[in-house]
């Protein structure tokens, strides 16, 4: 398997996405297919990197 290294703005950028594609009623792990990332490395960026996300966008 390739082990492929994101920047944080990717990884921001995949959670976004991520949320955007559950709101419009496909599933998160559907959504991380669709990515090419696990639902494991979904939740843990979500952990990492979702405060980031968060405050990102209000700033």
């Amino acid at each position: 398997m390739v082990c492929k290294r994101y920047t944080a703005e990717e990884i921001i950028c995949h959670l976004r996405t991520v949320e955007i594609e559950a709101g419009k009623g496909l599933g998160i792990a559907d959504a991380c297919w669709k990515l090419g990332i696990t639902e494991q490395t979904y939740y843990r960026w979500k952990k990492e990197y979702g405060g980031l996300a968060s405050s990102r966008r209000n700033g």
